[in-house]
């Protein structure tokens, strides 16, 4: 999965002076339906506090609009300043069920410098779903959000 066809429809878009909330659902809906193994794809946006709060997504609907700091998968990430690609949820410590059919998730921060904005997080009912190609992919798209961020907003402090 190739991501340069999305992030031109992300730039072009920016050049049209698309808002953020725009190119954040354009992002989802771009990277859900280029890949067959991306079964939830959603964004949470970081607040000062740590807290996540779910933004624009594609999938069914989830209980976890709010996620605290550390909690989970996408908390984890948020603790631990770093992108998390989980084969396995069934393996990981504090996984929250968002659906019992997910087997692996891939969590991906949209970051400028030290500044994290959110996250780019993805569900799959397949185990190891999310190889380098995909990884790569939503990294990609995940820089360019943060530079949508850095143009229309205040970047959140981060913990």
């Amino acid at each position: 999965m190739a991501a340069a066809p999305l992030i031109e429809k992300l730039d072009a878009m920016a050049r049209n002076g698309a808002d953020l909330q725009s190119l954040l659902e354009a992002a989802v809906a771009g990277l859900h339906a280029a890949h067959p193994q991306f079964h939830w794809t959603g964004i949470y946006e970081l607040f000062a506090d740590g807290a996540l709060r779910l933004g624009p997504f594609v999938g069914a609907p989830t209980e976890h609009v709010f996620i605290g700091y550390g909690q989970g998968v996408c908390g984890t990430a948020i603790a631990e300043r770093r992108n998390l690609n989980i084969p396995d949820v069934s393996k990981a410590p504090n996984y929250l069920a968002c659906s019992t059919e997910t087997r692996s998730e891939l969590v991906v921060l949209i970051r400028s410098g030290e500044a994290i904005h959110g996250q780019i997080d993805v569900d799959s009912h397949d185990l190891a779903a999310f190889d380098e190609q995909a990884v790569a992919a939503v990294e990609a798209v995940a820089d360019r959000l943060a530079k949508a961020y850095d143009l229309h907003s205040t970047p959140h402090p981060s913990s």
